[in-house]
């Protein structure tokens, strides 16, 4: 018997750990001469799994799309095809599953995870935390007889010397070996010295994380909460391709030479430096220095009604106080204190003063979208993801592998691809490394 062939994972994180599982369990059901081995940086596997969510790893997303995703026509075809792939290797809820019909969640439930779906489709597993997660995949791991090489770090692949013969790893130790096929899942941290030359790759940068923004307004409302919308704003003169969006139908105003690029409903955290929460996330993907933030702190209200909204709103105290209504009176309840005094400032109008006739007009667009210009991203430390890795147009979409370097395969955070907040990065960080190790266990018993 010849010796065993080998394929390596590179990083032992959410895409390294699924990839280990199905590379692992298909050459031990092919009763194969073969070894799956994860190269792990760290003192451990797992640790970025951990981290995510809290601790409480959102671990996917119950309707998961393409449009969720950047590079969505590459994100579709891949998640077309491994549904197919694992539709024939899980036996047993990846097919007859209704509630959740994908392969990725029947990829979980087959290796023994229990989970629960709370708002917007997020997937939390039902110990919500995310070591539940980990012991699931680790399990199952030392189950396929995946071997562990933690504290190992591998400086660079370089490919096939001839056709049919093995990649080499260089160690950062100095030393070298040899895999059949390897799987770069090293994440958002992915090197360009670590991969071939001539692979296409796009340096990493962070994102889907707080926005820093002009802050006058943010430093005086720093750690204030609120649960509103905001709208991102930007000039004419990119040339950006705006459409008037809207949540559930509300028409949005209109800013004189500017166009509305997103809009997201959900917690605003207000920063000394910006704003922060899931809504200010979704839209740092599509941020840029020169475009505007409006914070909509009713978003329920159409800002065509605004105006009639407060009026009503006027009559009624005044019937309640029974005196003349001030700006302080009709805030109150409705904001907190200092987003009322931030919110008075900037419409000019004095919160001790009775509501003056026509002041109405002046705060229902301030209420429906405080301006805060965007500088860029605040504090990167607590950005979700990284863009950039491996061009997705180098990369075969049916089996992950890059086409000009036989037997290497980039998955996960390490390809080009990103998504919003939501289970939409995990889903595919699993959904990827599942693909590309079916694949490449293929390859070795082709």
């Amino acid at each position: 018997m010849g010796e065993a062939k080998t394929i390596a994972i590179i990083g032992g994180g959410a895409s390294g750990l699924a990839a280990a599982v199905a590379a692992g369990e298909a050459v031990r059901d092919a009763e194969g001469a073969a070894r799956v081995v994860v190269y792990e940086a760290s003192d451990r596997v797992g640790r970025s799994i951990l981290a995510t969510g809290n601790g409480r790893c959102n671990f996917s997303n119950a309707r998961p799309g393409e449009g969720d995703y950047r590079n969505a026509a590459f994100v579709r075809r891949v998640l077309l095809e491994f549904e197919g792939q694992a539709h024939g290797h899980v036996p047993s809820q990846a097919k007859t599953s209704t509630a959740y019909p994908n392969g990725v969640l029947g990829f979980f439930s087959d290796h023994g995870l229990m989970w629960r779906e709370e708002g917007e489709g997020r997937l939390y597993p039902l110990a919500n935390k995310a070591a539940s997660v980990l012991d699931c995949l680790r399990a199952a791991c030392t189950a396929a007889g995946v071997e562990e090489r933690v504290e190992c770090e591998v400086a660079a692949v370089e490919p096939p010397r001839a056709e049919g013969s093995p990649c080499t790893l260089r160690l950062a130790d100095g030393r070298f070996e040899r895999a059949d096929a390897v799987i770069v899942a090293v994440g958002g941290s992915v090197a360009r010295g670590l991969l071939p030359e001539g692979v296409p790759f796009r340096e990493p940068e962070p994102t889907l994380g707080p926005l820093a923004t002009e802050p006058r307004w943010p430093r005086r409302l720093d750690n204030i909460r609120v649960r509103g919308a905001l709208e991102l704003w930007r000039p004419d003169s990119r040339g950006m391709d705006g459409r008037a969006m809207n949540d559930g139908g509300y028409p949005m105003g209109t800013h004189e030479g500017e166009r509305l690029a997103s809009r997201e409903v959900g917690e605003v955290m207000f920063r000394k430096y910006g704003v922060s929460g899931i809504a200010a996330f979704n839209l740092s993907r599509l941020a840029e220095p020169g475009d505007v933030l409006a914070v909509d702190f009713v978003p329920w209200i159409r800002l065509c009604d605004m105006e009639a909204f407060l009026n009503r709103r006027r009559k009624l105290l005044r019937v309640s106080l029974g005196h003349d209504v001030t700006w302080d009176d009709m805030l109150r309840g409705m904001v907190l204190a200092p987003v009322a005094d931030v919110l008075l400032e900037a419409a000019a109008l004095d919160g001790a003063r009775s509501v003056a006739k026509g002041e109405t007009a002046i705060m229902a667009p301030v209420l429906k979208g405080l301006r805060l210009p965007v500088m860029g991203l605040g504090d990167v430390r607590q950005c979700q993801v990284h863009r950039g890795g491996v061009s997705v147009r180098a990369v075969d979409d049916r089996t992950c592998e890059v086409r000009r370097v036989p037997g290497l395969y980039v998955v996960g955070e390490a390809l080009d691809v990103d998504a919003a907040c939501g289970g939409f990065n995990l889903h595919w960080a699993w959904a990827s490394g599942l693909l590309a190790g079916w694949s490449a266990a293929e390859r070795l018993r082709a």
